[in-house]
Parts: structure tokens; C-alpha cells; sequence
């Protein structure tokens, strides 16, 4: 290939195209090189939420300029991001006790949040179970996104920008030659870059596999599920409730979440497959509800299978039940995704060389937070 690139971007999921967008902000000549015809990864299989609100003080900030960016580039084209806000529903003192704390967190860290009482949360989301809610806690500056568009819709966005995007581009060679990078795919096309990229976790067993068999990532499968349009029904934003409450790392900074925590039933099936309760109307009118948390060492995924399991569906609309009355609860879809984190660090990162850069195993936090982080990382690898 006659074109030489400051940097090939090899996956184009939200991690990857996030370092393609921030690398061509800083004025340099970038590429993707996806392996599909259009990602099919976790990317397209998630809920569709931007909550900093959920994350850790450290990631909370990447994700908090992931909002300032997704709404930047929603205002130049249209990628589905819609500004309807999160919020927490707590169904008991203890999780009120939470959210109250996250509260105050949240005023010394300045974002923006706002405590619901029980009447509010009952006016504001229709077909809330009154014997449910207690209060809530509400983020108007989050977003909603649609996963199934979204990164093609920002595919297109930066190619009207100039960006070089291949799809169908497996790589199944990289490697440095005289301080290049040079890359083969499996049609034997050739890409010669100053630095490379890799933000799949498939693209780095495949290039890889005994650095990726020795790796510390695990993968997490996550059920979920649409209903049939909801007639004459309108849902704001995305619901998070009383077990995401105790699942979110940033509850984990709420001085009595530790207490909390050791009186819970270790035993429960939602402790058991990792379940917790999320709502979200899709543009479509049908609402999503999920999800549940299954996990194998990366190396041994396959043990996770292929199927869904219908105990883990099942369970999640009985409790669904109990939080919503959505005028239907039909069933239209029924997915898994499946995602990369690691077991001892925020993100998997390791260099081979000074040019080849692996970043991968974001885990759940990759639609929040890989606009922000991905232009962090583009700094420190650039130096800029």
C-alpha cells in the first residue's frame, strides 16, 4: 500500500474508534482496520448507557468527558446520543442510605446530581411500582445511546472527517520493521504505520496468543433483552435500581456500602449469575431490560458458551416485575454480549517494541468511558 499512516487502529469497536478520533484531532494520519463488515462485538451488545454516575472517582472523570465529547460530536451529527439523564432507584433504607452519600460524593466531586423523593420518582417514571421505590437519585447530564447504530453512525461521521476506515480487514501479522510497524491481513494486504494500536480483545489472541493466554483478562457474558414497543408509554432516560445501587464501583466509596454489603445473601441468585435491574426506552418505543454477569478466564471464554441460559431471563423479568409495570412485557429479542476487563488493573495495556501498543479490557466501562480515556491515552503515547 502506497499510503503510510502516523497510526493504524486495528478493532473498530468504541475503544478503538475513540483512539482514531482523538488521534486525528491531534492532526495525525490515522487508520482502522476492522475485522467485520461492521463491529459485532460488545460495542453493539450493550445497554446503551453513558453513566460516569456508576464509575469510580478516577474513571468517573474519563466519563465525564466522554459527555462533553459524544454531545460535541452529536451537535455536528446525528450518532443517536440523546440527553435524558440516569437515575438510581433505592427500595429500601439501606440503599437510600447510598445514594444519599453518593449525593454528597458527588457535590464535592461537582457533578451534577439531584435527590428524588418517593412522590417525585412516581410522578417522573411512568409505571413505577409504588411498593418499590423509596427515593432516588437523578443525573440530568448523562446520555442514552442506541448500540445497534452508534458506532457506524460515528464510522460515517469520521469518514465525512477524512479518516481511512476498512472493514473486512483481518490482521493477522504485525510486526516492527527499521522502527515501522508493518501489518498483513488476510487478503495479504499490506499497511506500513509509525505506531499501531490494538484495541481488540480478538485481535490480540489472534496476533498474540500466548501473551493473551497469559494475560490476567477475564470475560464477562451479559444477558439482556428487548420488549415489543411499549404503545402510549414513554420511559426518560435510563433506570438503574436497588441492585445496581449495590453493584457500582461508585458505591463502593459510600462510607457505609462495606456494611451493607456483608449483610447481603451471599447465596441469592442475583449474587449467583450477577444480575441487576436496568430500564431503557430505545428509540423504537420497545424498552431494554437487563442484565446479568456470568465469568470465565479469557483464555477458557468458550466455557461460557454460546446459548442463552433461560433460568437468568427468566429471573430478571420476575424482578423486573416487581420495579415496572410496562404496559407489555412481550418479548421481541434476546441477546448476550460478552466483554474483556481485568482481574487486577482498570484496562489491560502492554507495549511490544517502542511502536506496537495492546489496549484492551475495558470491561463494562467501555461506552462511558472510552471517548474520555482514549484521549488520555493518545497523549501519553504521542507525548503531546
Amino acid at each position: 500500500m502506497d499510503t503510510k499512516y502516523d497510526v493504524i487502529i486495528v478493532g473498530g469497536g468504541v475503544l478503538g474508534t475513540f483512539h482514531a478520533y482523538h488521534a486525528k484531532q491531534k492532526g495525525l494520519k490515522v487508520a482502522i482496520l476492522e475485522k467485520d463488515q461492521f463491529p459485532q462485538g460488545a460495542t453493539v451488545r450493550n445497554f446503551g448507557q453513558v453513566v460516569p454516575s456508576g464509575m469510580n472517582t478516577k474513571w468517573q472523570n474519563f466519563g465525564r468527558e466522554s459527555l462533553e465529547i459524544y454531545k460535541d460530536i452529536q451537535s455536528k451529527f446525528d450518532i443517536s446520543i440523546r440527553q435524558n439523564g440516569s437515575v438510581y432507584l433505592a427500595s429500601n433504607y439501606e440503599e437510600a442510605t447510598l445514594i444519599e452519600e453518593l449525593s454528597e460524593i458527588n457535590k464535592a466531586n461537582q457533578y451534577n446530581s439531584k435527590l428524588l423523593t418517593k412522590g417525585q420518582c412516581l410522578t417522573n417514571y411512568s409505571g413505577l411500582r409504588s411498593d418499590y421505590v423509596q427515593a432516588g437519585l437523578f443525573f440530568p447530564e448523562e446520555v442514552t445511546v442506541e448500540p445497534l447504530t452508534m458506532i457506524n453512525k460515528l464510522h460515517a461521521f469520521l469518514k465525512s472527517e477524512g479518516m481511512d476506515i476498512f472493514f473486512k480487514s483481518k490482521v493477522v501479522t504485525c510486526e516492527e520493521v527499521n522502527g515501522e510497524v508493518k501489518l498483513r491481513t488476510s487478503t495479504n494486504e499490506i499497511f506500513m504505520t509509525s505506531k499501531v494500536i490494538i484495541c481488540n480483545g480478538s485481535d490480540f489472541q489472534t496476533l498474540y496468543p500466548k501473551m493473551f493466554a497469559e494475560s490476567d483478562l477475564v470475560v464477562s457474558k451479559l444477558q439482556m433483552m428487548s420488549t415489543k414497543p411499549q404503545a402510549n408509554y414513554t420511559l426518560k432516560g435510563s433506570v438503574l435500581t436497588g441492585l445496581s445501587i449495590r453493584r457500582y464501583e461508585a458505591f463502593e466509596e459510600c462510607k457505609s456500602y462495606k456494611e451493607i454489603k456483608a449483610k447481603e445473601d451471599k447465596g441469592a441468585l442475583e449474587k449467583k449469575w450477577g444480575v441487576h435491574i436496568l430500564f431503557k426506552q430505545a428509540m423504537d418505543g420497545s424498552v431494554i431490560i437487563g442484565d446479568s454477569h456470568e465469568y470465565a478466564d479469557a483464555a477458557n471464554m468458550d466455557d461460557l458458551g454460546f446459548d442463552l441460559n433461560m433460568d437468568i431471563d427468566n429471573f430478571i423479568i420476575q424482578e423486573a416485575k416487581k420495579i415496572m409495570g410496562l404496559p407489555n412485557y412481550e418479548i421481541q429479542h434476546r441477546w448476550f454480549g460478552m466483554y474483556s476487563q481485568c482481574k487486577t488493573s482498570d484496562i489491560y495495556q502492554n507495549t511490544i517494541g517502542e511502536n506496537i501498543h495492546i489496549v484492551t479490557g475495558i470491561g463494562g466501562k467501555g461506552m462511558t468511558g472510552s471517548a474520555g480515556f482514549s484521549k488520555h491515552n493518545i497523549n501519553t503515547i504521542f507525548n503531546f
